[in-house]
């Protein structure tokens, strides 16, 4: 398996141990890659999702969840791609993960028909805060199904990020949404650009003074506080890639000129990648990188 840098990474390139299995729950069994695609008016999609190399050498299940879906019909249609990462510190982390890509993704496909006019009439602060509201109820269902069933510390929490992509030819507007670290960039003219917007909302707000305060038994203690809003829309070009993708990608293409200048040189081509071959292109390895990778490519024609 190719690898950028001056040293290969210290794990096998192939997976080792599967996670162990109860039997009681065989419906939570998740497999090491999931990879997907489409192509619809002018934009072609390609998704994947894999184990990183410490979970596949631990035999630890791949924490990382990816939905793709299509709502509507013809030139009406909407595609929703979901990415999202579960906590590292607890064993609940995928599920949470797979639950935030599911409730998201039926809050999305009930507005769908709404989201896709406001996209195509260029409403974006109606968007903005549609969107705001979906991932807000979202990510409430996961924290109170955690706090139901006594999950641990951590249980609740996912990264949660989207893209909504119209298949209307003649829109070429793209709406990234989401909470939590991760990518997006766009390979443009052969140059990756950073796309990752500013948090949004009272979190990104709050101004830490470092002044500690005592906490008090009177009280419970205070809840974590919650990953601000990230939202972001752009019009593509022809011949544009854009990519989003979870943190155990986008650290390693962030610090890793190697593997921009790989994937650039790649990504190149006029044709999209078929899905083996992008499935390679997301599993390069970098030493010093053994995340789960999950990464959603768009080709605009």
């Amino acid at each position: 398996m190719a690898y950028v840098g001056e040293e290969p990474p210290g794990y096998e390139p192939e997976p080792t141990s599967l996670p162990m299995a109860d039997p009681g729950t065989l419906e939570d069994l998740v497999p090491d890659t999931v990879l997907d695609g489409a192509r619809h008016g002018g934009l072609t999609l390609r998704a994947a999702s894999v184990r990183g190399d410490s979970a596949r050498y631990r035999g630890e299940v791949r924490r990382d969840a990816l939905l793709t879906a299509r709502f509507g019909v013809g030139d009406r249609a909407l595609v929703l791609v979901a990415v999202a990462t579960g906590a590292r510190a607890t064993p609940e982390g995928q599920r949470a993960a797979a639950a935030a890509c599911r409730w998201i993704g039926q809050a999305v496909g009930r507005s769908a028909a709404r989201l896709a006019e406001d996209i195509r009439e260029g409403r974006r602060a109606d968007l903005r805060a549609g969107l705001q509201r979906l991932t807000d109820r979202s990510l409430g269902r996961l924290r109170a199904a955690a706090a139901d069933e006594d999950h641990g510390p951590g249980g609740e929490r996912a990264s949660l990020r989207c893209l909504l992509l119209p298949a209307d030819p003649e829109c070429r507007t793209r709406v990234f949404f989401g909470v939590g670290e991760g990518g997006l960039h766009r390979l443009r003219d052969g140059d990756w650009q950073d796309l990752e917007p500013r948090p949004v909302g009272p979190a990104a707000a709050t101004l830490d003074l470092g002044i500690s305060t005592p906490p008090s038994p009177y009280e419970p203690a205070p809840a974590p506080p919650r990953e601000p809003f990230r939202f972001r829309t752009c019009v593509a070009r022809p011949g544009d890639r854009l990519l989003m993708s979870a943190a155990g990608l986008a650290e390693p293409l962030g610090d890793e000129p190697a593997l921009r200048a790989h994937l650039a040189r790649r990504w190149a081509a006029p044709e999209p990648p078929g899905l083996a071959d992008f499935l390679a292109d997301v599993q390069v390895r970098v030493k010093g990188y053994a995340d789960d990778r999950t990464a959603v490519a768009v080709w605009e024609a």
